[in-house]
């Protein structure tokens, strides 16, 4: 077998590993989860986990990374720079809403890691510069947002991710338990295209100067 295709294939298994790896810590938690669960589900072995991720923590640490990398990417990829500050902030904000909706795997290692205290991403000191365009992309729409007369002052980028952050988390963590309080299901199709857009407008409104 030749080198490339040897790379390929290592990064196949990586991969697949990593996405199965995703799904056994989300439902199990990290206490829970079992390597032998996920080699099983993967159908390679222990050893082979082993051998590409150290053990269990190790294993749980690159889920983490990967599953913040997911979010940070789709962030990364907005096209606002011609867009209007508002509309900019509006899509922002949706684009936040599909992730979290799309990834309910992320929220919930989310919060197992908080549950945690954080131990393990405090590991991940990666994650911090990871982070640093999508603020930087926030604090420019704000930017040109105050600029044109449009955006509060008293406002900044950590403020603006905490609120979007906050509401789409909701979404998903806590669906099951404010569905059976209010009879709404958060996670129903029908429900999406409101919700989606109810964070766009509360964002809008709550930066309009």
């Amino acid at each position: 077998m030749s080198e490339p295709v040897k790379q390929r294939d290592a990064e196949r298994t990586r991969a697949e590993l990593l996405t199965v790896a995703t799904e056994v810590f989300a439902e199990s938690g990290y206490s829970g989860a079992r390597v032998d669960v996920i080699a099983e589900r993967t159908r390679t072995t222990k050893r082979m986990i082993y051998y590409y991720f150290g053990g269990k923590e190790g294993l749980y640490l690159a889920v983490l990374e990967e599953a913040y990398r997911g979010i940070r990417a789709a962030e990364r990829d907005l096209e606002v720079g011609e867009l209007e500050p508002a509309e900019a902030m509006r899509l922002l904000a949706e684009t936040t809403y599909d992730h979290h909706v799309a990834h309910q795997d992320f929220i919930r290692l989310v919060a197992i890691e908080n549950i945690h205290r954080g131990e393990h991403i405090r590991r991940l000191d990666s994650l911090r510069d990871l982070g640093q365009p999508a603020m930087s992309l926030v604090d420019e729409v704000l930017a040109r947002g105050r600029e044109a007369g449009l955006f509060r002052a008293d406002v900044d980028a950590f403020d603006v991710h905490l609120v979007i952050s906050a509401y789409c988390v909701f979404q998903v963590a806590n669906r099951w338990t404010f569905g059976h309080l209010f009879e709404r299901d958060l996670g129903a199709p029908e429900e999406r295209d409101h919700l989606r857009s109810l964070i766009g407008d509360v964002v809008v409104s709550w930066l309009a100067a």
